[in-house]
């Protein structure tokens, strides 16, 4: 139909994220067999992600990404959303039914029922291999203790074999590239841009799910221990940041990535987009870390060469704090609830 239309928009096209293999068996029922196009010259691919804090009516969508790309820096906003809003955002998830659903308990519930789907079922289908349920649990802990961090693969293999010594290098890396494969982790790679310092850039990506109620599930953490250990919550946080900004940038036409060298400077995120325009987000939790956070922007901005990479269009602290606004020294203050594309 698309050869002989022509033209283009005329098909959404939607699936499981994991849809059998060819060949596949089920409980001894040879499933029917699925057999896939490529859509070479035909399909245009969109990765789908749980819903954002604006698309969940969350956000007051005061402050807009794409004024700012266009150069509209005087912001100014108030969100609804107090702490324990964000620490219930974070458990919840953005998974419609969670954010549709009428009692806050079960709306928790969807996160904790979606990784028991993961690691019964999801996990497996995705090459047709059995994998140990406890190892996917462990290896899950694993890293949503390690979520927004740099945590190296050692580390992590390190956690998962305080509980299974026997586990291979190998088998721990098919574990995760499976859980890439159904879109459980989505890590952020490190951006590389020119700079004058010598010092060397550190190219490992940063651990995250696409969902942070998932590293919540994970760890069996609640909106009520979130508030407990403010530590945690800030980790949590910025995971938060990360899937609203990769659904936002996604919109605006580039990557999320991150920045950190080996002398401690770095960026929580790098927004890089496609037409070589780019801005450096950091993520502070409360009113007294925003100058820290401005301060590592404002030295990030000096040490890139930007004669040759340009300079940021603006740089910006998301916070969980009330207010949005322009500093003085131009950096741009906005918490996650007055944010949009």
């Amino acid at each position: 139909m698309v050869d002989q239309r022509g033209g283009e928009g005329h098909f959404i096209l939607t699936g499981s994220a994991v849809p059998p293999q060819e060949g596949e068996k089920d409980k001894g029922r040879k499933k029917s067999v699925v057999r896939r196009h490529t859509g070479t010259g035909r399909f245009t691919w969109l990765t789908m992600r749980p819903m954002t804090l604006w698309e969940s009516r969350e956000s007051t969508g005061e402050v807009s990404l794409a004024e700012l790309f266009a150069g509209n820096l005087d912001v100014s906003g108030e969100s609804r959303l107090e702490v324990e809003d964000l620490a219930y955002a974070i458990c919840r998830g953005g998974w419609p039914e969670a954010v549709t659903a009428r009692h806050g308990r079960a709306a928790l519930r969807k996160a904790k029922s979606y990784l028991d789907a993961v690691v019964e079922e999801d996990i497996h289908r995705v090459d047709g291999v059995e994998k140990n349920p406890q190892r996917v649990r462990a290896l899950l802990r694993s890293l949503a203790r390690n979520v927004s961090t740099l945590a190296t693969g050692e580390t992590i293999m390190a956690d998962v074999r305080a509980n299974d010594s026997t586990i291979s290098d190998k088998t721990l890396s098919a574990y995760l590239n499976a859980l890439r494969r159904i879109f459980v982790v989505e890590d952020v790679p490190a951006w590389s841009p020119n700079l004058r310092s010598r010092s060397a850039i550190r190219t490992s990506s940063k651990r995250q799910f696409a969902d942070p109620s998932i590293a919540a599930a994970a760890l069996g953490v609640t909106p009520e221990k979130l508030m407990l250990d403010f530590r945690t919550f800030g980790f949590f946080l910025e995971s938060l940041a990360a899937r609203d900004l990769r659904v936002y940038v996604d919109a605006l036409g580039g990557t999320v990535r991150h920045y950190r060298d080996e002398s401690g400077l770095e960026s929580d995120f790098i927004i890089d987009l496609d037409d070589g325009r780019w801005a450096a987000v950091e993520v502070k939790k409360g009113v007294h870390d925003i100058d820290e956070g401005a301060a590592n922007l404002n030295t990030l901005v000096k040490t890139v060469d930007t004669g040759r990479m340009g300079e940021p269009v603006f740089r910006l602290v998301l916070t969980g704090t009330p207010f949005a606004y322009t500093r003085p020294d131009g950096v741009i203050v906005c918490p996650l609830g007055c944010l949009r594309p």
